[in-house]
């Protein structure tokens, strides 16, 4: 297993199977784009096979905040210490900013607590019909 910090070189193929359980998910090549225009990026690869095996990705403006708005390790990968890693790894990337926020669903803030994070109120605003990001330029 290696972690790298760019999305360059990464193709569709290296992606299948994410966004395991949306109703919509995105597609491969819609992911890519999401890695390229995230501000930050760390992925993890499975070294035998060449292929992501889990991401995350923060969007900052590089002076006081950052937002994580993904976290994500392959089904057959986890309970392995990849998210915990892929979280510690880009904590450190964000380590200069002031605030860094992440919102998640009630079962994971356990998750996010045990890594450091402290829970706080959030709102959000979802539009399901634009869950896959087809359309997006």
């Amino acid at each position: 297993m290696r972690y790298i910090q760019s999305a360059e070189g990464i193709t569709a193929q290296m992606l299948e199977g994410f966004f395991d359980g949306w109703p919509n998910p995105p597609s491969e090549e819609t992911h890519i784009k999401l890695l390229t225009n995230s501000s930050h990026v760390v992925l993890a690869m499975d070294e035998s096979t060449e292929r992501v095996i889990g991401f995350i990705t923060a969007i900052s403006d590089g002076v006081l905040s950052a937002y994580i708005p993904f976290l994500e390790v392959l089904p057959e990968y986890k309970s392995q210490g990849i998210g915990k890693e892929l979280v510690t790894r880009m904590l450190k990337q964000l380590e200069h900013v002031y605030m860094i926020d992440l919102c998640c669903d009630n079962d994971l803030v356990p998750y996010y607590e045990k890594l450091g994070m402290t829970r706080v109120n959030g709102m959000v605003v979802r539009n399901y019909e634009r869950q896959s990001g087809a359309g997006a330029e």
